[in-house]
């Protein structure tokens, strides 16, 4: 398989209107105006996250003209393409320190010196009233509210701002004003990307292409989020990252194998009839967990973090030099007050599923209780299987 072949397939979930039409392109020889877009919402990336800048660096290494846009304009607006309620709006100075800290971590999947950074507020803030009308004039409204999420809001009497039936109408425009022959995405921009199709075609009679990825299989077997409590995290410390992969179902190695590592398609059909010959499940997880922490903290790290999870979670050791997190009884901080300060957890709510899943333990007794206050004196705390802190109570 060729790396337009590989490009055209690896993770990829649909190809609007056909992958045979955009691969006999590629194969010409054109180069295309690629681009895919985010609205800087939100600061964290994780694995499935990655996949389209993955795509994206893909096409980059492939020699096409490669923006990375930033939505700093349709941000001021949300997304609802893939949430049950209306997205909050934004400040400037909001999306412009998020897209910095996403961008820093971007960096490990995406080749930043072979893209093109472009933010749509340098047209959108331009568009005028009469010439926003007139771009809706090429768009339903029954086609909007007829998307899945609208309906169900619609029907359970929940509101539907109408600035959100413009979003797919910017992100319309900006695939026009970039004059793109290829947006990519996930499934669920699928419908805002068929409006950038809309454009093109009907204000430039240009044909143009939307490739939409596969999403991941998160920890616990639903699809990877933000609030699931099931990502992992590109941020992730390399001891948490191969725990995590460690952690995921035997069925979901070749999966995350094939969306989220760089390790070529025919290995992969290796490691695959590996498996199916009867090899141990473990003996491959472990090393899809060193090749993705490898990725994306370096071999160094991945070394220390197999040797972590091997001492802790297979041979059940307590790690000698544990972080340490001093407290003082008469805060009487309870036990989810205790892994947030200690940033084990990245909220309170996080915390707590924790515990009610009996992944919490104090000097080896499980936690059940919330509320739980520790005494005085030292503690080894347990969160999860492979995550350590000594607790000084003073």
């Amino acid at each position: 398989m060729d790396k337009i072949q590989e490009t055209l397939t690896r993770g990829v979930a649909n190809i609007i209107p056909g992958k045979e039409e955009l691969e006999k392109i590629l194969r010409s020889g054109k180069k295309l105006n690629v681009y895919l877009g985010i609205d800087p919402t939100a600061t964290k990336i994780h694995l499935g996250h990655a996949i389209p800048l993955r795509k994206l660096q893909a096409f980059a290494e492939l020699g096409h003209n490669v923006i990375f846009l930033i939505g700093d304009f349709t941000a001021l607006i949300g997304d609802t393409s893939d949430k049950d309620s209306e997205r909050p709006s934004l400040t400037s100075e909001q999306i412009e320190q998020n897209f910095k800290d996403y961008k820093k971590q971007a960096e490990k999947i995406l080749d930043f010196s072979k893209v093109q950074i472009k933010h749509n507020s340098q047209w959108l803030k331009n568009l005028s009233f009469t010439e926003t009308i007139r771009l809706t004039h090429h768009f339903s409204l029954g086609d909007f509210i007829s998307r899945e999420l609208i309906k169900k809001r619609l029907t359970e009497g929940k509101k539907v701002g109408l600035h959100e039936v413009l979003y797919p109408v910017m992100q319309g425009y900006d695939s026009y004003i970039m004059d793109t022959d290829l947006q990519l995405g996930g499934t669920d921009q699928t419908f805002n990307m068929q409006a950038g199709r809309t454009l093109q075609k009907n204000l430039r009679n240009k044909e143009s292409f939307v490739l939409s990825n596969i999403f991941l299989t998160g920890t616990d077997g639903l699809k990877m989020s933000k609030t699931g409590g099931n990502a992992i995290w590109l941020e992730d410390e390399p001891t948490d990252m191969y725990g995590k992969v460690m952690s995921i179902k035997d069925n979901l190695i070749i999966e995350y194998y094939i969306l989220a590592t760089k390790t070529e398609l025919s290995e992969v059909e290796k490691i695959k009839s590996r498996l199916s010959g009867g090899e141990n499940p473990m003996t491959v997880k472990k090393l899809l967990a060193f090749e993705i922490t490898s990725e994306l903290h370096g071999e160094n790290n991945a070394q220390q973090a197999q040797e972590y999870f091997e001492k802790t979670v297979q041979k059940q050791e307590i790690p000698e030099d544990l972080p340490v997190l001093n407290i003082n009884a008469g805060d009487k901080l309870s036990v989810v007050d205790v892994l947030v300060n200690a940033k084990m957890v990245d909220s309170r709510s996080e915390a707590k599923r924790l515990i009610e899943q009996n992944g919490l333990e104090i000097d080896e007794n499980i936690v059940k209780d919330i509320y739980f206050k520790p005494q005085k004196g030292e503690h080894n705390l347990r969160i999860g299987k492979r995550r350590f802190i000594k607790l000084f109570v003073n």
